[in-house]
């Protein structure tokens, strides 16, 4: 996960400490923002399980000569990383276009200048020209880093027609870093994504899942990695989608399902969530607290 919203702080690859993952994979923890790059469970593991399955790159590359990723918040780089890995294992001629979103440049260099990215030593050559140079041309590899706020990027990245055939969303959490998580943000990067393609984040949160069907998709669970929670993926169609719970699908009848809103694309974080918490408060919709109570009962 990454800050692609606020500007960063001055720092240098000497200000990241590298976090050993349970799987042995290293991460980076944000002063900023207070949390972890990815889960303690294991950062490597959680670019494979979090994002390369839910979004079917294995199969898609068995049948396709090309596919298009979309990395929102590319931070350390794991995702593309295990995405590249998967891909190139199955179809060795396949052909990658890559757009990551990224405010940080010093992040991924950082990755690259700790040795995290080892675990992918073959690619290790287009990894740090990434990192360093912010794209890639080479005759299997088309990447290029946009950097600056995600919430202009992503507009550029639009307007081109770009169509992913899977987008990995990787922000920090929602109340941390909500201005990747809005109606509006998300609308922006549902127009990205290909007919067939598939989007997956680490996030099960109401608000996000709800903003995502505003965007007119529909969602899916994916099963708990490192965190007690799902993650989501979400698609233009739901066929092939694993389905939400009972307790999913009630949980977005409530108050926690008010999504982030940032009409301008410009706001600041605090702007945003007292935005969530006003129309929380006038909604009609049932408290979730109320609702957590009543279902204990009832259970």
């Amino acid at each position: 996960m990454s800050n692609s919203s606020h500007q960063p702080l001055a720092t240098s690859h000497s200000s990241y400490s590298p976090q050993i993952t349970a799987d042995g994979s290293y991460t980076f923890f944000s002063a900023e923002f207070g949390e972890a790059y990815h889960s303690q469970f294991g950062a490597r593991q959680e670019a494979e399980f979090k994002f390369v399955e839910p979004t079917k790159l294995r199969q898609k590359a068995r049948q396709q000569k090309s596919l298009r990723l979309l990395d929102v918040c590319y931070g350390l780089g794991y995702n593309t990383a295990a995405a590249l890995a998967a891909i190139w294992e199955e179809n060795p001629n396949c052909e990658i276009e890559v757009a990551g979103l990224e405010l940080d440049p010093t992040v991924p260099q950082a990755a690259i200048a700790h040795n995290l990215l080892d675990n992918w030593s073959p690619l290790l050559p287009q990894l740090t020209q990434l990192a360093t140079t912010h794209q890639v041309t080479s005759d299997r590899l088309q990447a290029k880093l946009l950097l600056g706020d995600a919430r202009q990027t992503i507009q550029t990245l639009q307007a081109s027609g770009f169509q992913a055939d899977a987008i990995f969303l990787d922000p920090f959490s929602p109340p941390t870093c909500p201005q990747l998580w809005t109606v509006e943000f998300l609308g922006y990067v549902a127009r990205c994504m290909h007919k067939s393609g598939i989007l997956a984040t680490y996030s099960c949160a109401a608000s996000v899942r709800s903003a995502l069907q505003v965007a007119g998709l529909k969602i899916g669970s994916t099963s708990p990695v490192g965190r007690r929670s799902p993650g989501t993926v979400a698609s233009w169609h739901d066929s092939g989608l694993p389905s939400l719970s009972q307790e999913e699908r009630e949980h977005l009848q409530t108050r926690a399902a008010i999504p982030y809103r940032d009409p301008q694309l410009c706001d600041p974080a605090e702007i945003i969530c007292q935005r969530r918490v006003q129309e929380q408060q006038t909604s009609c919709l049932e408290p979730t607290s109320r609702w957590r109570k009543r279902r204990s009962r009832d259970v």
